[in-house]
This record gives C-alpha cells, sequence and structure tokens, in this order.
C-alpha cells in the first residue's frame, strides 16, 4: 500500500497508511475521532461529510472553494474529483488549502475517491493534495476507496495516507472501537492496488459511456457545469432540480437532484454513469427520440 500511494498518488517524505472499512464510515467518524468543534465542507458535497460533523456535535460550516474567506477551523473536508459535480481543484488550489493547514493548524482531510477517473481519454489525472504537499504531510490526510477505484464496494475496502502522527492516533482509537479491516480484506486490497490496467479500463468505461449521453441531455436543454472527472455528469436547465428529474423520469430515466448535495446544488442533477452500457445506450435514444416526437 505504501508502494502504490508513493507510485499513483505522488506521496513523499513521511507517511504513514491505514486500511480503513470503506471511506465512508472513516468520514463519517472522523471528526469524533480528532474531536472537531468547528468543520468545514464543500458547499455542493456528498452528504456525510456534514453527518459526520453531526454525530461529532460540531459546528458544520459549508464554504467555497477560497481559504481566503474560510474561519478558522479543526477538520476541512476537500473532494477532488468532487461527487457530485466532478470539479477538480487545481495545484494552485489545493497549494492554498495546505497553506490554510499551516496557518491555523486544521487538519485538511482530502476525499480523492474518484482521482483515477478523468472525464476523457486525453484528460490528466487529478492530483493529489500528497503530491503537491512534496514530503510535508504534517496535518493532511488522503481518504481512498476501492469501491470505485476497483469496483470492490462489497468488501468495504479503504486507505487513508498521509500524517504519520494523525494516522497513528486515529489508529489506536479505531483498534480499541474494534474498527480493524480484516486480513483477508486487506489482502486482495494489495493485489487490487498492484494492478492499474483494470483502472485504466473502468476508466474507459466511464469516458465512453459520457460521450453517449452527455450530447443527449444538451440536446435536451442541460448545461453541463464541472464534470472534469468521476463518474457523474453535473448538469442544469436553470429549472428547480426536481422539474428535471420529473422530466426524465417521464422518460424512465433516474437521476438525483442537486439539493440532495446541498442547498446551492438545487437547480442542478446528477447523472450517474453506473449504469451498463446498454442501459446508457438506451437512456440516449429516449431523450433522442422523445425530443423527434415533441
Amino acid at each position: 500500500m505504501r508502494l502504490w500511494a508513493s507510485r499513483v498518488l505522488g506521496a513523499q517524505g513521511d507517511f504513514d497508511v491505514l486500511p480503513t472499512i470503506g471511506s465512508k464510515e472513516l468520514i463519517a467518524l472522523l471528526p469524533t475521532f480528532l474531536e472537531a468543534k468547528n468543520v468545514l465542507y464543500p458547499e455542493v458535497a456528498y452528504p456525510t461529510y456534514l453527518v459526520g460533523a453531526l454525530i461529532a456535535r460540531a459546528q458544520a460550516t459549508a464554504v467555497d472553494f477560497d481559504p481566503t474567506q474560510w474561519e478558522n477551523a479543526d477538520l476541512v473536508w476537500v473532494n477532488s474529483p468532487s461527487n457530485p459535480t466532478g470539479r477538480i481543484a487545481s495545484r494552485q488550489e489545493l497549494q492554498s488549502i495546505i497553506d490554510y493547514s499551516r496557518r491555523t493548524g486544521a487538519v485538511v482531510a482530502s476525499d480523492e475517491c474518484y482521482i483515477n477517473f478523468p472525464a476523457n481519454p486525453d484528460g490528466k489525472l487529478p492530483l493529489s493534495i500528497l503530491e503537491v504537499a512534496a514530503g510535508n504531510n504534517t496535518g493532511l490526510i488522503a481518504v481512498h476507496s476501492l469501491s470505485k477505484r476497483s469496483n470492490l464496494a462489497g468488501y468495504r475496502a479503504g486507505l487513508i495516507v498521509g500524517d504519520p502522527v494523525l494516522i497513528n492516533k486515529i489508529r489506536e482509537i479505531r483498534k480499541h472501537a474494534g474498527e480493524l479491516l480484516p486480513a483477508p480484506i486487506q489482502a486482495a486490497m494489495t493485489v487490487a492496488l498492484g494492478d492499474e490496467l483494470h483502472v485504466h479500463e473502468q476508466a474507459a468505461r466511464y469516458i465512453a459511456r459520457r460521450a453517449i449521453l452527455q450530447p443527449a441531455l444538451e440536446l435536451m436543454g442541460f448545461r453541463v457545469e464541472h464534470t472534469e472527472a468521476g463518474l457523474y455528469i453535473w448538469c442544469t436547465r436553470d429549472e428547480a432540480d426536481m422539474q428535471s428529474v420529473e422530466k426524465l423520469a417521464a422518460l424512465g430515466i433516474l437521476v438525483t437532484p442537486g439539493h440532495f448535495y446541498g442547498d446551492a446544488g438545487s437547480r442542478h442533477i446528477r447523472v450517474a454513469l453506473t449504469a451498463t452500457d446498454a442501459q446508457i445506450g438506451e437512456a440516449a435514444q429516449r431523450i433522442r427520440d422523445s425530443l423527434r416526437n415533441a
């Protein structure tokens, strides 16, 4: 796992690795483990960041990607590529977040579960915050999951990489709480992390599905925003999200309303690319047929 972190994430310097029971339980419990009182998370985001802060009874604040405007916090969640938007944080943005951590002492947890999936064949893979840190990993944790990378969702296989002092603290708490990942799962993770071919093949599937479905959605009047990486299309018709949901549901296409990810997403929808190739093709055809018959 350390070799994978160095080779794929670009981790340098002194860092540790800790297997976790997927990434969701780690995200939900990290504020409690760290005794965080103030948590920052993206304004359009995976709901578990907020849930974790609520479990810890911490103050939770949704923020945009501008650390110069952030108040001091104990824990900051970064998500690049983003779920649901697919937005990729630039090197400069990640550096600004590291600078914020150095200035305030906040722990930065970078959720990088979609890092392997650019939106097009020529797309450069997003950066891990550990690569940007260039060996100074103090206060930094990168969160990863094999659920997406290797389609191992049922295995509940995840890991965190970063500041060895922080990870040792988390390890000790998890050990006494009985949150130990079984050895057979860790062995399977080691094998999966040692192979990048299957990851590239899966990335190619998502790229191909996006190329089929996105043009159909655009013909229907949707404007795709961000969607630079990940497993989803984030789009809007500048209407309430439930109106968009209902229009697509009438065609037998199920999508997620953007308000599930925060009020800032209330005029967007998230369209997953996790259906089969045949189902994605059928969805695109239904959209085109409906436009011809309108």
